[in-house]
Protein backbone atom coordinates (compact mmCIF):
# COMPACT_ATOMS: atom_id res chain seq x y z
CA UNK A 1 0.00 0.00 0.00
CA UNK A 2 2.36 2.26 0.79
CA UNK A 3 4.83 2.29 -2.53
CA UNK A 4 4.24 6.09 -2.84
CA UNK A 5 7.20 8.03 -3.89
CA UNK A 6 8.96 10.08 -1.35
CA UNK A 7 7.70 13.53 -0.72
CA UNK A 8 9.27 16.60 1.12
CA UNK A 9 6.34 18.30 1.99
CA UNK A 10 3.30 17.39 4.44
CA UNK A 11 0.62 15.35 3.15
CA UNK A 12 -2.83 16.48 2.98
CA UNK A 13 -4.91 14.91 5.71
CA UNK A 14 -8.37 14.44 5.68
CA UNK A 15 -9.42 14.38 2.35
CA UNK A 16 -12.14 11.79 0.46
CA UNK A 17 -8.50 10.46 -0.96
CA UNK A 18 -6.95 10.37 2.21
CA UNK A 19 -10.29 8.87 3.43
CA UNK A 20 -9.50 5.94 1.14
CA UNK A 21 -6.31 5.40 2.08
CA UNK A 22 -4.30 6.96 5.19
CA UNK A 23 -1.61 4.73 5.43
CA UNK A 24 1.05 6.54 3.20
CA UNK A 25 0.07 9.98 4.57
CA UNK A 26 0.41 8.74 8.60
CA UNK A 27 3.97 6.64 6.96
CA UNK A 28 5.31 9.98 6.31
CA UNK A 29 3.90 11.97 9.37
CA UNK A 30 5.87 9.24 11.26
CA UNK A 31 8.96 9.52 9.75
CA UNK A 32 9.01 13.13 9.48
CA UNK A 33 6.56 14.77 12.12
CA UNK A 34 5.37 12.17 14.27
CA UNK A 35 3.66 14.46 16.90
CA UNK A 36 1.88 16.80 14.19
CA UNK A 37 0.15 20.01 14.78
CA UNK A 38 -2.84 20.50 12.29
CA UNK A 39 -6.07 22.08 11.74
CA UNK A 40 -9.10 19.30 11.78
CA UNK A 41 -12.14 20.10 9.50
CA UNK A 42 -13.96 21.18 12.55
CA UNK A 43 -11.62 23.89 12.98
CA UNK A 44 -9.92 22.74 16.11
CA UNK A 45 -6.12 22.68 16.19
CA UNK A 46 -4.79 19.52 17.59
CA UNK A 47 -1.86 17.37 18.10
CA UNK A 48 -1.58 14.04 16.46
CA UNK A 49 0.63 11.53 18.13
CA UNK A 50 1.54 8.81 15.47
CA UNK A 51 4.44 6.48 16.73
CA UNK A 52 3.53 3.26 18.18
CA UNK A 53 5.69 4.03 21.45
CA UNK A 54 4.68 7.92 21.21
CA UNK A 55 1.09 6.48 21.09
CA UNK A 56 1.54 3.81 23.80
CA UNK A 57 2.80 6.52 26.43
CA UNK A 58 0.27 9.27 25.40
CA UNK A 59 -2.63 6.72 25.79
CA UNK A 60 -1.53 5.83 29.55
CA UNK A 61 -0.20 9.50 30.97
CA UNK A 62 -2.84 10.73 33.53
CA UNK A 63 -1.38 14.20 32.43
CA UNK A 64 -3.95 13.83 29.07
CA UNK A 65 -7.13 14.21 30.75
CA UNK A 66 -10.45 13.10 29.36
CA UNK A 67 -12.84 15.84 30.85
CA UNK A 68 -13.40 18.44 27.68
CA UNK A 69 -13.57 20.92 30.51
CA UNK A 70 -9.80 20.94 30.38
CA UNK A 71 -9.70 22.27 26.57
CA UNK A 72 -8.44 25.69 26.01
CA UNK A 73 -10.97 25.87 23.01
CA UNK A 74 -11.39 29.39 20.92
CA UNK A 75 -14.49 30.30 20.42
CA UNK A 76 -14.91 29.04 16.89
CA UNK A 77 -14.25 25.72 18.20
CA UNK A 78 -16.44 25.70 21.28
CA UNK A 79 -18.06 22.33 21.44
CA UNK A 80 -17.02 20.53 18.68
CA UNK A 81 -14.73 17.97 20.52
CA UNK A 82 -17.36 15.13 20.91
CA UNK A 83 -20.52 13.24 20.56
CA UNK A 84 -23.21 16.06 19.04
CA UNK A 85 -25.84 16.78 21.44
CA UNK A 86 -24.18 14.75 24.21
CA UNK A 87 -23.68 18.05 26.10
CA UNK A 88 -27.49 19.14 26.13
CA UNK A 89 -28.68 15.69 26.25
CA UNK A 90 -26.99 15.32 29.77
CA UNK A 91 -24.96 12.32 28.55
CA UNK A 92 -21.62 13.36 29.24
CA UNK A 93 -20.81 11.52 32.68
CA UNK A 94 -19.55 8.47 30.95
CA UNK A 95 -16.00 6.56 30.94
CA UNK A 96 -15.25 8.40 27.73
CA UNK A 97 -15.51 11.83 29.59
CA UNK A 98 -14.31 11.73 32.73
CA UNK A 99 -10.56 11.14 34.63
CA UNK A 100 -9.89 9.38 37.91
CA UNK A 101 -11.65 9.45 40.57
CA UNK A 102 -14.74 9.27 39.05
CA UNK A 103 -13.90 7.06 36.49
CA UNK A 104 -12.55 4.84 38.78
CA UNK A 105 -15.26 4.68 40.41
CA UNK A 106 -17.99 4.26 37.49
CA UNK A 107 -15.40 1.77 35.54
CA UNK A 108 -15.87 -0.68 38.48
CA UNK A 109 -19.35 -0.18 38.75
CA UNK A 110 -20.05 -0.68 35.64
CA UNK A 111 -17.38 -3.61 35.26
CA UNK A 112 -19.77 -5.09 37.71
CA UNK A 113 -22.70 -5.46 35.11
CA UNK A 114 -20.72 -6.20 32.17
CA UNK A 115 -18.46 -8.99 33.22
CA UNK A 116 -16.64 -11.48 30.92
CA UNK A 117 -19.17 -14.45 32.00
CA UNK A 118 -22.01 -12.18 30.72
CA UNK A 119 -20.08 -11.82 27.71
CA UNK A 120 -19.69 -15.67 27.80
CA UNK A 121 -23.09 -16.53 28.31
CA UNK A 122 -24.67 -14.44 25.12
CA UNK A 123 -22.17 -16.38 22.52
CA UNK A 124 -25.25 -18.41 21.33
CA UNK A 125 -27.29 -15.54 21.09
CA UNK A 126 -24.79 -14.06 18.70
CA UNK A 127 -25.01 -16.24 16.84
CA UNK A 128 -28.16 -17.21 16.37
CA UNK A 129 -28.28 -13.48 15.29
CA UNK A 130 -25.37 -14.01 12.85
CA UNK A 131 -27.48 -16.80 11.32
CA UNK A 132 -30.71 -15.32 11.25
CA UNK A 133 -29.45 -11.98 8.88
CA UNK A 134 -27.13 -14.31 6.89
CA UNK A 135 -30.88 -15.99 6.34
CA UNK A 136 -32.22 -12.73 5.32
CA UNK A 137 -30.04 -12.57 1.78
CA UNK A 138 -28.68 -15.64 1.35
CA UNK A 139 -30.62 -16.98 -1.62
CA UNK A 140 -30.30 -13.77 -3.31
CA UNK A 141 -26.19 -14.05 -4.35
CA UNK A 142 -25.59 -10.80 -3.83
CA UNK A 143 -26.06 -7.78 -0.84
CA UNK A 144 -24.36 -4.72 1.10
CA UNK A 145 -23.13 -6.10 3.77
CA UNK A 146 -23.18 -3.04 5.57
CA UNK A 147 -26.52 -2.26 5.87
CA UNK A 148 -27.57 -5.92 5.63
CA UNK A 149 -25.09 -7.68 7.95
CA UNK A 150 -22.59 -5.24 9.81
CA UNK A 151 -24.66 -2.54 10.81
CA UNK A 152 -27.67 -4.79 12.03
CA UNK A 153 -25.78 -7.30 13.78
CA UNK A 154 -24.12 -5.36 17.03
CA UNK A 155 -27.11 -2.87 16.97
CA UNK A 156 -29.67 -6.19 17.64
CA UNK A 157 -26.61 -7.60 19.89
CA UNK A 158 -26.39 -4.77 22.61
CA UNK A 159 -30.13 -4.01 22.46
CA UNK A 160 -30.36 -7.31 23.49
CA UNK A 161 -27.49 -7.19 26.18
CA UNK A 162 -29.39 -3.85 27.60
CA UNK A 163 -32.71 -4.69 27.61
CA UNK A 164 -34.48 -3.05 24.91
CA UNK A 165 -37.29 -4.56 24.28
CA UNK A 166 -37.71 -6.65 20.55
CA UNK A 167 -40.58 -3.85 19.72
CA UNK A 168 -38.17 -0.87 20.84
CA UNK A 169 -35.02 -2.21 18.81
CA UNK A 170 -35.93 -1.07 15.44
CA UNK A 171 -35.87 2.85 16.65
CA UNK A 172 -32.64 2.15 18.24
CA UNK A 173 -31.46 0.85 14.51
CA UNK A 174 -32.69 4.18 13.29
CA UNK A 175 -31.34 6.57 15.86
CA UNK A 176 -27.77 4.20 15.36
CA UNK A 177 -27.82 4.67 11.45
CA UNK A 178 -28.19 8.63 11.52
CA UNK A 179 -25.19 9.02 14.01
CA UNK A 180 -22.49 7.04 11.86
CA UNK A 181 -24.08 9.02 9.34
CA UNK A 182 -21.61 11.61 10.40
CA UNK A 183 -21.98 14.42 7.47
CA UNK A 184 -24.45 12.78 5.16
CA UNK A 185 -27.13 12.92 7.03
CA UNK A 186 -29.31 15.70 7.55
CA UNK A 187 -28.02 18.64 9.51
CA UNK A 188 -28.44 18.57 12.95
CA UNK A 189 -29.41 14.80 12.36
CA UNK A 190 -26.60 13.29 15.15
CA UNK A 191 -27.81 15.83 17.98
CA UNK A 192 -31.75 14.61 17.28
CA UNK A 193 -30.76 11.33 17.21
CA UNK A 194 -28.84 11.60 20.69
CA UNK A 195 -31.52 13.48 22.12
CA UNK A 196 -34.47 10.95 21.69
CA UNK A 197 -32.30 8.65 22.52
CA UNK A 198 -31.85 10.09 26.21
CA UNK A 199 -35.64 10.60 26.31
CA UNK A 200 -35.95 6.99 25.62
CA UNK A 201 -33.10 5.57 27.89
CA UNK A 202 -34.60 7.37 30.85
CA UNK A 203 -37.81 6.12 30.50
CA UNK A 204 -36.10 2.40 30.15
CA UNK A 205 -34.36 3.33 33.26
CA UNK A 206 -37.24 4.00 35.49
CA UNK A 207 -39.37 0.62 34.05
CA UNK A 208 -36.33 -1.32 35.25
CA UNK A 209 -35.65 0.30 38.62
CA UNK A 210 -39.81 -1.05 38.75
CA UNK A 211 -39.25 -4.22 37.11
CA UNK A 212 -35.55 -5.27 37.20
CA UNK A 213 -34.30 -8.21 34.59
CA UNK A 214 -31.13 -10.34 34.06
CA UNK A 215 -29.80 -7.47 31.36
CA UNK A 216 -27.25 -4.99 31.37
CA UNK A 217 -29.58 -1.73 32.31
CA UNK A 218 -30.58 -3.49 35.05
CA UNK A 219 -26.88 -4.56 35.87
CA UNK A 220 -25.86 -1.18 36.04
CA UNK A 221 -29.13 0.11 38.27
CA UNK A 222 -27.88 -2.77 41.09
CA UNK A 223 -24.55 -1.78 40.70
CA UNK A 224 -23.03 -0.82 43.68
CA UNK A 225 -20.00 -0.16 45.90
CA UNK A 226 -19.48 0.73 49.45
CA UNK A 227 -23.33 1.83 49.32
CA UNK A 228 -22.34 3.98 46.14
CA UNK A 229 -24.58 3.40 43.21
CA UNK A 230 -25.00 5.31 39.75
CA UNK A 231 -26.80 8.40 39.40
CA UNK A 232 -29.99 7.88 36.98
CA UNK A 233 -27.67 10.33 34.56
CA UNK A 234 -24.70 8.07 35.10
CA UNK A 235 -26.38 5.30 34.21
CA UNK A 236 -28.19 6.74 31.27
CA UNK A 237 -25.05 8.01 29.78
CA UNK A 238 -23.10 4.35 30.78
CA UNK A 239 -25.73 2.70 28.28
CA UNK A 240 -25.68 5.55 25.71
CA UNK A 241 -22.13 5.34 25.12
CA UNK A 242 -21.88 1.27 25.86
CA UNK A 243 -24.34 1.75 22.90
CA UNK A 244 -22.75 4.12 20.73
CA UNK A 245 -19.03 2.96 21.19
CA UNK A 246 -19.85 -0.71 21.41
CA UNK A 247 -22.01 -0.43 17.82
CA UNK A 248 -20.19 1.38 15.52
CA UNK A 249 -16.30 -0.11 16.11
CA UNK A 250 -18.30 -3.73 15.66
CA UNK A 251 -19.88 -2.72 12.33
CA UNK A 252 -16.38 -1.02 11.12
CA UNK A 253 -14.22 -4.17 12.27
CA UNK A 254 -16.86 -6.74 10.80
CA UNK A 255 -16.42 -3.93 7.19
CA UNK A 256 -12.54 -3.41 7.19
CA UNK A 257 -12.03 -7.17 8.48
CA UNK A 258 -14.12 -8.67 5.21
CA UNK A 259 -12.69 -6.26 2.84
CA UNK A 260 -9.34 -6.87 4.04
CA UNK A 261 -9.50 -10.36 3.55
CA UNK A 262 -11.34 -10.55 -0.02
CA UNK A 263 -8.35 -8.03 -0.96
CA UNK A 264 -5.87 -10.76 0.61
CA UNK A 265 -6.86 -13.55 -0.71
CA UNK A 266 -4.44 -16.05 0.41
CA UNK A 267 -4.75 -15.19 4.03
CA UNK A 268 -9.01 -15.53 3.29
CA UNK A 269 -8.24 -18.96 1.88
CA UNK A 270 -5.54 -19.51 4.78
CA UNK A 271 -8.74 -18.62 7.48
CA UNK A 272 -11.08 -20.57 5.75
CA UNK A 273 -9.10 -23.65 5.58
CA UNK A 274 -8.37 -23.69 9.54
CA UNK A 275 -12.10 -22.99 10.33
CA UNK A 276 -13.29 -26.40 7.84
CA UNK A 277 -10.73 -28.49 10.17
CA UNK A 278 -12.89 -27.18 13.10
CA UNK A 279 -9.94 -24.70 14.46
CA UNK A 280 -10.15 -21.20 15.98
CA UNK A 281 -6.48 -20.47 16.96
CA UNK A 282 -6.33 -18.42 13.61
CA UNK A 283 -9.69 -16.95 13.73
CA UNK A 284 -8.38 -15.46 17.00
CA UNK A 285 -5.52 -14.20 16.30
CA UNK A 286 -6.86 -13.50 13.02
CA UNK A 287 -9.21 -10.54 14.07
CA UNK A 288 -6.61 -9.30 16.29
CA UNK A 289 -4.55 -9.01 13.12
CA UNK A 290 -7.41 -7.18 11.86
CA UNK A 291 -7.76 -4.81 14.58
CA UNK A 292 -4.23 -3.73 13.85
CA UNK A 293 -4.37 -3.71 10.22
CA UNK A 294 -6.84 -1.55 8.97
CA UNK A 295 -9.30 -1.46 12.31
CA UNK A 296 -12.24 0.30 13.13
CA UNK A 297 -11.26 3.00 15.45
CA UNK A 298 -8.66 5.57 13.19
CA UNK A 299 -8.13 7.96 16.01
CA UNK A 300 -8.41 7.43 20.04
CA UNK A 301 -11.17 9.65 21.49
CA UNK A 302 -10.03 13.43 22.75
CA UNK A 303 -7.99 14.38 25.11
CA UNK A 304 -6.56 17.20 26.52
CA UNK A 305 -3.25 18.21 28.41
CA UNK A 306 -3.92 19.53 32.18
CA UNK A 307 -0.27 20.78 32.12
CA UNK A 308 2.64 21.51 29.64
CA UNK A 309 4.29 18.02 28.95
CA UNK A 310 6.64 16.92 25.94
CA UNK A 311 5.58 14.30 23.74
CA UNK A 312 7.85 12.61 20.96
CA UNK A 313 9.63 16.01 21.49
CA UNK A 314 6.86 18.53 21.36
CA UNK A 315 6.14 20.59 23.93
CA UNK A 316 2.59 20.51 24.44
CA UNK A 317 0.73 23.12 26.16
CA UNK A 318 -1.77 23.23 28.87
CA UNK A 319 -5.49 22.92 27.41
CA UNK A 320 -4.25 21.55 23.78
CA UNK A 321 -5.76 18.82 22.39
CA UNK A 322 -4.04 15.63 21.83
CA UNK A 323 -5.74 12.99 19.29
CA UNK A 324 -3.28 9.31 19.36
CA UNK A 325 -3.68 8.12 15.41
CA UNK A 326 -4.05 4.16 16.26
CA UNK A 327 -4.14 3.24 12.76
CA UNK A 328 -0.70 5.08 12.37
CA UNK A 329 1.05 3.33 15.19
CA UNK A 330 -0.30 0.27 14.61
CA UNK A 331 1.41 0.58 11.10
CA UNK A 332 4.45 1.56 13.03
CA UNK A 333 8.05 -0.44 11.44
CA UNK A 334 9.63 -0.02 14.80
CA UNK A 335 7.50 -1.92 16.39
CA UNK A 336 5.63 -4.60 13.61
CA UNK A 337 7.51 -6.21 11.36
CA UNK A 338 5.94 -6.23 7.35
CA UNK A 339 3.61 -3.53 9.32
CA UNK A 340 1.61 -3.03 5.77
CA UNK A 341 1.44 -7.07 5.34
CA UNK A 342 -1.97 -9.48 6.59
CA UNK A 343 -0.57 -12.27 8.49
CA UNK A 344 -3.42 -13.63 9.96
CA UNK A 345 -0.91 -15.81 12.67
CA UNK A 346 0.73 -13.06 13.89
CA UNK A 347 1.93 -13.57 16.95
CA UNK A 348 3.61 -10.53 18.90
CA UNK A 349 0.61 -8.56 18.14
CA UNK A 350 0.00 -5.79 20.84
CA UNK A 351 -1.58 -3.32 18.22
CA UNK A 352 -3.47 -0.30 20.00
CA UNK A 353 -6.52 -1.08 18.38
CA UNK A 354 -9.05 -0.72 21.65
CA UNK A 355 -6.06 1.53 23.34
CA UNK A 356 -4.27 1.32 26.37
CA UNK A 357 -4.42 1.98 30.04
CA UNK A 358 -7.24 2.86 32.20
CA UNK A 359 -8.94 3.70 29.46
CA UNK A 360 -8.58 0.01 27.50
CA UNK A 361 -12.34 -0.74 25.69
CA UNK A 362 -14.36 -2.01 27.90
CA UNK A 363 -16.66 -3.56 25.17
CA UNK A 364 -13.57 -5.18 23.70
CA UNK A 365 -15.03 -9.02 24.66
CA UNK A 366 -18.10 -8.52 22.95
CA UNK A 367 -16.51 -6.87 20.05
CA UNK A 368 -14.06 -10.15 19.51
CA UNK A 369 -17.03 -11.97 20.44
CA UNK A 370 -18.93 -10.37 17.49
CA UNK A 371 -16.44 -9.86 15.12
CA UNK A 372 -14.90 -13.74 15.59
CA UNK A 373 -19.03 -15.04 15.04
CA UNK A 374 -19.42 -12.98 11.87
CA UNK A 375 -16.20 -13.52 10.19
CA UNK A 376 -16.27 -17.59 10.48
CA UNK A 377 -20.13 -17.61 10.04
CA UNK A 378 -19.45 -15.30 6.73
CA UNK A 379 -16.95 -17.77 5.56
CA UNK A 380 -18.24 -21.07 6.12
CA UNK A 381 -21.63 -20.54 4.48
CA UNK A 382 -20.67 -18.37 1.40
CA UNK A 383 -17.13 -19.61 0.88
CA UNK A 384 -17.12 -17.77 -2.76
CA UNK A 385 -17.70 -14.80 -1.17
CA UNK A 386 -15.91 -11.49 -3.70
CA UNK A 387 -16.13 -8.05 -4.24
CA UNK A 388 -19.33 -7.31 -6.21
CA UNK A 389 -17.99 -3.61 -7.85
CA UNK A 390 -14.16 -2.14 -8.76
CA UNK A 391 -12.67 -1.50 -5.36
CA UNK A 392 -12.20 2.00 -5.99
CA UNK A 393 -15.85 2.60 -6.19
CA UNK A 394 -16.17 1.96 -2.44
CA UNK A 395 -16.21 5.43 0.07
CA UNK A 396 -15.18 5.32 3.32
CA UNK A 397 -17.51 7.07 5.78
CA UNK A 398 -16.57 11.16 6.89
CA UNK A 399 -15.89 11.55 10.42
CA UNK A 400 -12.69 11.93 12.43
CA UNK A 401 -12.39 8.87 15.08
CA UNK A 402 -14.01 5.91 13.39
CA UNK A 403 -12.64 4.40 9.93
CA UNK A 404 -15.66 2.38 8.19
CA UNK A 405 -16.65 1.69 4.67
CA UNK A 406 -20.41 3.38 3.55
CA UNK A 407 -21.14 0.07 1.83
CA UNK A 408 -19.66 -3.31 0.78
CA UNK A 409 -21.07 -4.43 -1.90
CA UNK A 410 -20.18 -8.62 -2.26
CA UNK A 411 -21.81 -11.54 -4.45
CA UNK A 412 -21.05 -14.83 -4.01
CA UNK A 413 -22.18 -18.54 -5.74
CA UNK A 414 -24.74 -21.31 -4.13
CA UNK A 415 -24.76 -21.01 -0.78
CA UNK A 416 -23.95 -24.05 2.36
CA UNK A 417 -27.10 -24.81 4.07
CA UNK A 418 -25.40 -24.50 7.89
CA UNK A 419 -28.31 -27.71 8.83
CA UNK A 420 -26.62 -29.97 6.10
CA UNK A 421 -23.48 -29.04 5.07
CA UNK A 422 -23.21 -31.72 2.15
CA UNK A 423 -25.82 -29.41 0.11
CA UNK A 424 -26.29 -26.38 -1.21
CA UNK A 425 -29.51 -24.06 -1.74
CA UNK A 426 -29.85 -22.69 -5.20
CA UNK A 427 -29.84 -19.45 -5.84
CA UNK A 428 -33.22 -17.67 -6.08
CA UNK A 429 -35.38 -19.40 -3.92
CA UNK A 430 -37.63 -17.22 -1.17
CA UNK A 431 -35.37 -17.77 1.78
CA UNK A 432 -36.58 -14.55 3.15
CA UNK A 433 -37.06 -14.66 7.30
CA UNK A 434 -37.97 -11.79 9.33
CA UNK A 435 -35.78 -10.70 12.41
Amino acid sequence: MNDQPARSTPPELFTWEFATDPYPAYAWLREHAPVHRTRLPSGVEAWLVTRYADARQALADQRLSKNPAHHDEPAHARGRTGIPGERKAELMTHLLNIDPPDHTRLRRLVSKAFTPRRVAEFAPRVQELTDRLIDNFVTKGEADLIHEFAFPLPIYAICDMLGVPPEDQDDFRDWAGMMIRHGGGPRGGVARSVKKMRGYLAELIHRKRQDPGDDLISGLIRASDHGEHLTENEAAAMAFILLFAGFETTVNLIGNGVYALLRNPGERARLQASLAAGERELLESGVEELLRYDGPVELATWRFATEPLAIGGERIAAGDPVLVVLAAADRDPERFAGPDTLDLARRDNQHLGYGHGIHYCLGAPLARLEGQTALATLLTRLPDLRLAVDPAELRWRGGLIMRGLRTLPVAWGPAVDPKNPDTVTPLGSDGSSEM
